[in-house]
């Protein structure tokens, strides 16, 4: 069994800065590409940012290029999300998710594991 914890999340105001982490524990063999989402009142899951296994790529939406870094810890399994110059449009449950490999019978397996969301809200 696996999972991902998220925390971080909270009440700051338009202009200001929030870092989320997401730490995964249980019985990982290995973790691929880990992610944020974001999920608003009334709209769909969308895509925040992604990172490789090694660090080395990293994706992000439109929206908030140049304004979030997503980075991870490979040592601690947790992936981070540092927000800076927040925004109202900003606010959303976040969510982490990860690709992560589970051992069975000596065979590994993968699965898509999602965290349980925090709450990030940004005043004007």
């Amino acid at each position: 069994q696996v999972q991902l914890v998220e925390s971080g999340g909270g009440l700051v105001q338009a202009g200001g800065s929030l870092r989320l982490s997401c730490a995964a524990s249980g019985s990982i063999a290995s973790i691929n590409a880990m992610g944020w989402y974001r999920q608003a009142p009334g709209k769909q899951r969308e895509l925040v940012a992604t990172i490789t296994s090694g660090g080395g790529l990293t994706n992000y939406a439109d929206s908030v290029k140049g304004r979030f870094t997503i980075s991870r810890d490979n040592a601690k399994n947790t992936v981070y999300l540092q927000m800076n110059s927040l925004k109202p449009e900003d606010t959303a449950v976040y969510y982490c998710t990860a690709v992560m490999a589970t051992m069975s019978r000596g065979v590994p397996r993968f699965s898509d594991t999602w965290g349980q969301g925090t709450q990030v809200t940004v005043s004007s």
